[in-house]
Order: structure tokens, then C-alpha cells, then sequence
């Protein structure tokens, strides 16, 4: 039998269409790797087989959108979180609904399975974080001490502790059998997205919006080391299973660290976009993306990636000497102890409200009733989920490496060109078939093209448009071959429209930034508001955002008419720009806002004083304003609802 080999470290598996409306969340199973929940808009959680087509089971209850799921350590319970702050926990090898849990004021977060016990904590908008005893259907306790949304929550590997991250830029260490903190980690300046235990040694890592993964000793309470990437936002953290490295998902890039002393083994182009989770699996690297309503799977082969500092990759610190990794197994830090049956409960304190202290009503029962299990796919739901009466659970009978698909070699516009016309000459086809193939449309209708009424901000992938499709046709084998200016003049035609915009925009950023330049920075914003583009004015704000210290009462009053008309746009990154500004003067201003408009008048002429009165009423008529506009928009589904719902609570104070 021929063998193929494959020199591919990294290659797209599938995409699947998850769901009727939008994808909001999804978790990969951490056992196998090849489980995958989908939670969407339609309220619906999905289950899947990674590279299978179809769905296994669809699960129904919630009433509202899916907004965080996770999947126990042996991959028989999943359970999911709603923008309602309901909480559904369902046994996926009984395919039944187990509980139902409510308590929550708004959206749940983030959601992880205790190690051992039958536990769930819960993080939420409300930034609240509470243990639920799935057992017996009720809150354990309540942690109390984040200020903003809790992102992230993770077990440690022995079940005694509990780490949090949070928008409000900490990660915190709870005790759960005192029921008290143990210690805040500060130093992120950004939201911290993700959190993730070593599995053996005291070790912590996080990851931010900051662009920075930070590793925090669990003994010492101190920072390891912080490694600070050029590149997008943290977006997932996984540690290799036997602890070597840590796997950091940012936009469409893999990066593999090493933290004593803090480097970067190796960086792999993945084109996933925005990955959302990892799992590991026979030595493979699984990683997941959403966009609007599909879901895409991708596979890193791990054995072609630099796990050690044998020849690391990249850049090392020029003021830290290089030490060679120590024996594997081996630690400086205390290990984990892990009991051999199940953890000590959780210390159980006296409920602070009705909601949390309520045992099953016939209401909590009419909602598991309603609440269903469709096995959509009999034979892989056979094939994954094995009854519990079985000696034991065994994995899926075709449990081998994902294949790498065929090498394709780099081409270039002018290659291409060039094997077009080899191909044109040495197969000519009938004149009938020079047709471009367009897919079939399951219609009888008129196709009629309409505009979308929400652009999405990025894709997971170019939208495959080949340079060759743009080139005209070659007639004669005899034509010379084009170069590089030809053929981009060739492909600039019939888009000339385009071409004048994108050089208008260049010339109109060109001008803020020699204002910017000067360093006055409120005439930067005057001059792109001035230019009545806003496309220029997100580019701008995307930068002040960066940095809020930059922000200021006088600047404020010129941004929040444009971010009104932000936060009505039709495109989804003027929205989500429109938001972080919004959120960023809320939280900076809003509370001295209100205090100068409450306080007395002063006695006697304060020029000052009158000037920055006049800025904060200035201020106060323009966030009435958008708070309308903030109303109507929170009972949106998906991350732009989540985002409005925020913000109408943080405006709370308006009305």
C-alpha cells in the first residue's frame, strides 16, 4: 500500500453550518478532543464529532441565546449558560436534562466542571461567581470581589482552588474550602480573557486583551514571567499535557512558550481567524473559530512544532542566560495532590437570598420538562456515548490522528498565470465549457441580491478570490508572460471605484497623523471628525482606545456624537469600536460627571470651574442621547446584545 507523506504543520479540517441563526459560543471536549458543543442564538446547544458533517444531539430550554458552555472531564455532563443568567446541565450519555439552575442577574460568562466532585462554578455580567452542588440543585457559595464581568474560570487540577479573570484586569484565587480569596494576581492592563493551570507544578498561566501571557507562581504569589507579543489579543491558553510548553491562540496564529526563563519556542500559522478553544489529541492541536453561523476546525500536527529550547525559535531575552529545560517529570515547584476518589465538599455557608437557598419548586420541574435531548444522529451518538452500564468508557472505534491533506505549494500571481496557460494549452476544452461554475441554487425564484443589514467585522478565511480570475484570457501559447506591474494594473480594472476610495481614506489618516504628530491630540480628533468620514474616525479611536489615560473630558465631548452614529452602524467593527470608546468614557467620567452637576454652585467666578461645568452638561445631554439608542439595542442577541447590555447598566445612573 503507498504511503503519502505530508510536510504540513498546520491545515483546516471542516466547516460545519452549526446552527439556523448565529454561533455565540462553543467548547471542545478536553478527553478526547473530538467533541464539540455549539451554543447559537436559536437557543440551542449542538453536539458534534469533529470532521463529522452532522449533528449527534441537539439539546433545547434555554429562552434565550447560549452565551458559555462546558464539558466535564470525562465528557458525560455538559453544561450551558444563557444571556438570561440561567444555568442548564444536561447528562449527555442519558440524553436528559439533570438540573436547572438559577440565581444569576445576567449573562452567564464562563462555566467550568469541578475536577472530581459534582460541581459547577458559574461566572457572569454580574460579576458575581457561584459553586453550584449539581447533586442537590443548589448555590454552595457565592465569591464576591471582581468589579466587572468574570471571562474566565478554571479548577485547579486537585480540586481545591478556583481561578478567576475578569474584564476588571485580575486574576483572583479562591479557596473553595474556606470560601474566601486567597490571592489577587494585578499587572494585566487589559481584560484577562483566559486562565489555565499547569497540570502538574503550582504554576498559573493567563492571557489578555493586553497582548500579553502572564505565568504567576502559586506558592510565591509572584509573577514568573510575562511575555508580550505584537500581535492581537490572548484569546486561548492550553497547557501541553505533560506541562513542557503553553499553546497561546491568538488571531491566526499559534505560539508556543516556555516561561523559566520567559521565551517563545515556536509560532505556526493557523488561518483560524478568532480561535475561541484547544484541545489535544494524539499528539494534535485542535482548534475551533466561529463566524455568524459556521463553525471551522482546524488541526496543528504537534510533532512538527518546537516544544523545547534544544534550538528555540524566535527571540530571547538578551539579559537572561539560557538554561536548559530540566528532566521531564522533574519540578521545582510542589505538585498537585490529586485524591484517588472524589474531593471534600466545598464548605457550605448560610444562603444570602431566597433564589440561592430555594430547593426544587414545581416550576424548576416544568422547566426540565421542557427541556430536550434530540439525538439527531443514532449511530455516532452509539459510537461516542456508551451506556453506563459498560465495564468501562471506551473512546470512538476510528480514534486516529486527523491526516494532513496533500501539499500545496506556494504560488505567486505571475505562477499562476503561467500554469493557466500551460493548462489552457495542453487541455483545450470545447467552447461550451468555458463557463465559470457557479454552485446551484435551490430556487425557481429570481436570485435578487440584498444588502446585509449587519456586516460582520472580520472572516475566518480570505474570501478565495484567485489573481488569475481577474487576468484576461489567454488565446495563444505564443502571449509573453506578464510581470508583476502588468498584472496588478490588470487586476486594478473595474475597480477604480474602489482604488479612489482607499486612496482618499490613505490621504485623510495621513493628515490626522501629522496633526497627531504634533502631539496635540484634541485637534488629531477635531481634524478626522472635520472630515466627515467615519471610517477615519474608528481608525482613530481604535488607537486612543489602546490607551485610556489619553482620554479626557474636553475630548469626550467631541467623540460622543460620533459614536451615536457608531453604535448605529450597519458594520459590526464601527459597532464594536463605538462600544469600547462608550465603555471607556462610562467608566472614566461618568461618576465625575454626576458629581459636578450635583454639586452646589460655587461662590463667587470660577472660570475653570464654569468651564468644566459647561463640558460635563455638554457631556451629560450627549449620553441621554446615546443611552436611547443603548435601550433599543440590548435586547439584541449574540456578543453585540451582551455588549449594549453592559453599557445600559453601567447608564443605569442616566435615568
Amino acid at each position: 500500500m503507498a504511503v503519502a507523506f505530508t510536510t504540513k504543520t498546520a491545515w483546516k479540517l471542516q466547516d460545519i453550518t452549526a446552527h439556523s441563526s448565529n454561533v455565540s459560543s462553543l467548547v471542545l471536549g478536553k478527553s478526547s478532543g473530538r467533541l464539540l458543543a455549539t451554543g447559537g442564538d436559536d437557543c440551542r446547544v449542538n453536539i458534534w464529532s469533529v470532521n463529522k458533517p452532522n449533528c449527534i444531539m441537539s439539546l433545547t430550554g434555554h429562552t434565550t441565546p447560549i452565551e458559555s458552555l462546558q464539558i466535564n472531564t470525562n465528557e458525560e455532563l455538559i453544561v450551558a449558560g444563557s444571556q438570561s443568567g440561567s444555568i442548564r446541565v444536561w447528562d449527555l450519555e442519558a440524553a436528559k436534562i439533570l438540573r436547572t439552575l438559577l440565581g444569576h442577574k445576567a449573562n452567564i460568562c464562563s462555566l467550568d466542571f469541578h475536577p472530581f466532585g459534582s460541581f459547577v462554578a458559574s461566572g457572569s455580567l454580574d460579576t458575581n461567581i457561584k459553586l453550584w452542588d449539581v447533586r442537590r440543585k443548589g448555590c454552595v457559595f457565592r465569591y464576591k470581589g471582581h468589579t466587572e464581568a468574570v471571562r474566565c474560570l478554571r479548577f485547579s487540577p486537585d480540586g481545591k482552588w478556583l481561578a478567576s479573570a475578569a474584564d476588571d484586569h485580575t486574576v483572583k484565587l479562591w479557596d473553595l474550602a474556606a470560601g474566601k480569596i486567597m490571592f489577587e494576581f494585578t499587572g494585566h492592563t487589559g481584560p484577562v480573557n483566559v486562565v489555565e493551570f499547569h497540570p502538574n507544578e503550582y504554576l498559573l498561566a493567563s492571557g489578555s486583551s493586553d497582548r500579553t501571557v502572564r505565568f504567576w507562581d502559586l506558592e510565591k504569589f509572584q509573577v514568573v514571567s510575562c511575555i508580550e507579543e505584537e500581535a492581537t489579543p490572548v484569546r486561548c491558553v492550553l497547557f501541553n499535557p505533560d506541562g513542557c510548553c503553553l499553546y497561546s491562540g491568538f488571531q491566526d496564529l499559534l505560539h508556543v512558550y516556555g516561561w523559566e526563563p520567559e521565551r517563545c519556542f515556536d509560532v505556526v500559522s493557523v488561518n483560524w481567524g478568532k480561535v475561541a478553544d484547544l484541545s489535544i489529541c494524539n499528539n494534535q492541536l485542535i482548534g475551533v473559530s466561529f463566524a455568524q453561523s459556521t463553525v471551522s476546525s482546524f488541526v496543528v500536527d504537534l510533532s512538527r512544532v518546537t516544544k523545547s529550547c534544544s534550538i528555540p525559535h524566535g527571540l530571547i531575552r538578551d539579559d537572561e542566560p539560557l538554561v536548559l529545560p530540566a528532566p521531564t517529570g522533574s519540578s521545582l515547584r510542589r505538585i498537585y495532590d490529586r485524591p484517588s476518589t472524589s474531593c471534600s465538599k466545598p464548605q457550605r455557608v448560610k444562603h444570602s437570598s431566597e433564589s440561592e437557598r430555594r430547593s426544587p419548586s414545581s416550576e424548576d420541574d416544568r422547566d426540565e420538562k421542557e427541556s430536550k435531548a434530540e439525538i439527531q444522529n443514532p449511530e455516532d451518538y452509539n459510537e461516542i456515548f456508551q451506556p453506563k452500564n459498560a465495564i468501562c468508557r471506551t473512546p470512538p472505534q476510528n480514534n486516529e490522528p486527523f491526516p494532513a491533506p496533500p501539499e500545496d505549494e506556494p504560488v505567486t500571481a505571475k505562477e499562476a498565470v503561467k500554469s493557466s496557460q500551460a493548462a489552457n494549452v495542453q487541455t483545450p476544452l470545447p467552447k461550451q465549457e468555458l463557463v465559470f461554475q457557479r454552485p446551484p441554487i435551490a430556487s425557481s425564484t429570481p436570485l435578487t441580491r440584498t444588502e446585509p443589514s449587519v456586516i460582520p467585522a472580520a472572516r475566518n478565511e480570505p474570501i478565495g478570490l484567485k489573481a488569475s480570475d481577474f487576468l484576461p484570457a489567454v488565446k495563444n501559447q505564443s502571449q509573453t508572460e506578464l510581470v508583476d506591474e502588468e498584472a496588478m494594473s490588470q487586476i486594478r480594472k473595474g475597480h477604480e471605484t474602489m482604488c479612489v476610495v482607499l486612496t482618499s481614506r490613505h490621504k485623510n489618516l495621513d493628515t490626522v497623523r501629522a496633526v497627531w504628530s504634533s502631539g496635540d491630540i484634541k485637534n488629531s480628533v477635531d481634524s478626522a471628525v472635520a472630515i466627515n468620514d467615519l471610517s477615519v474616525v474608528v481608525d482613530l479611536l481604535n488607537i486612543v482606545n489602546q490607551k485610556a489615560s489619553l482620554w479626557k473630558l474636553d475630548l469626550c465631548t467631541i467623540v460622543l456624537p460620533q459614536i451615536e452614529k457608531l453604535l448605529q452602524s450597519k458594520y459590526e467593527s464601527y459597532v464594536q469600536t463605538g462600544c469600547t470608546s462608550l465603555k471607556l468614557i462610562l467608566q472614566r467620567f461618568l461618576p465625575l460627571i454626576t458629581d459636578i452637576l450635583a454639586a452646589p454652585p460655587s461662590v463667587g467666578v470660577d472660570i475653570t470651574r464654569e468651564e468644566r461645568l459647561h463640558k460635563c452638561k455638554l457631556c451629560y445631554k450627549q449620553l441621554k442621547n446615546i443611552s436611547n439608542v443603548v435601550k433599543n439595542k440590548s435586547g439584541l442577541s449574540g456578543r453585540h446584545g451582551s455588549a449594549f447590555r453592559e453599557l445600559h447598566l453601567l447608564m443605569a445612573v442616566l435615568e
